[in-house]
């Protein structure tokens, strides 16, 4: 279960973007606030920002105001290419794993399912990815439910697995609990923000500078 923001890619804050022009569109209110989105989900922190620009109930706005979203982000995505950018290693990486057999790449991400899956297609990562399975930023606003979300889908898809055959990857601490509450492996990539010590320190039970090193973390992964 990948996380997608500084664990595969940097979006060079297209997403951001985005977001600023959906929430205009749809409030007519100015964008001014401050995305801090790092391992949430969109479902968590959309509420939020409502309420800092002055409306309390976010929800009759939320299936509109993602749509818009999602539109906003598909007439940017090109521009992803420009100023975003594969982090060492992922390309190389999702290649050989998804070259082994009974390996099943998926994402778990904070993104709305449309962003998510859009991310990585602008990057030709989907090719690896079945993302039927994976869980989104908005089937949940608890990154946790989304673990246990895709596991589920993971299972009715391919068969059950042994929870230390289930990991999650990602590069901040919202990860790495998810994982643990969720009862399965995680595996902290220090690519974001977080460094590899407050990783560890989470409790993840790997913890990796990079991908960089292909044989490696695919032995490890795979293993």
């Amino acid at each position: 279960m990948w996380d997608v923001d500084r664990t595969l890619l940097v979006g060079g804050g297209v997403g951001v973007e985005a977001y600023a022009a959906a929430f205009t569109a749809v409030t007519g209110l100015p964008w001014a606030g401050a995305l801090i989105a790092a391992g949430r989900t969109d479902l968590e922190i959309t509420p939020e920002l409502f309420a800092l620009h002055g409306i309390p109930d976010a929800t009759p706005h939320l299936n509109g105001f993602f749509t818009r979203y999602a539109s906003e982000f598909d007439a940017r995505s090109h521009l992803m290419r420009v100023q975003g950018r594969l982090l060492p290693g992922v390309a190389d990486v999702l290649a050989a794993l998804h070259a082994r057999p009974g390996v099943v790449q998926t994402l778990v991400t904070g993104n709305i399912t449309a962003i998510g899956i859009a991310k990585v297609g602008v990057f030709g990562l989907e090719q690896y990815l079945d993302t039927t399975i994976g869980a989104y930023g908005d089937d949940h606003a608890v990154r946790s439910e989304l673990v246990r979300r895709c596991r589920e889908r993971a299972e009715a898809a391919h068969g059950p697995f042994a929870d230390e055959d289930v990991l999650v990857i990602g590069d901040t601490v919202h990860d790495v609990a998810a994982a643990l509450a969720a009862g399965v492996m995680a595996v902290g990539v220090a690519t974001g923000a977080t460094p590899a010590a407050a990783l560890t320190a989470a409790g993840a039970h790997h913890v990796l500078d990079d991908l960089g090193d292909v044989e490696g973390v695919v032995a490890l992964l795979a293993g």
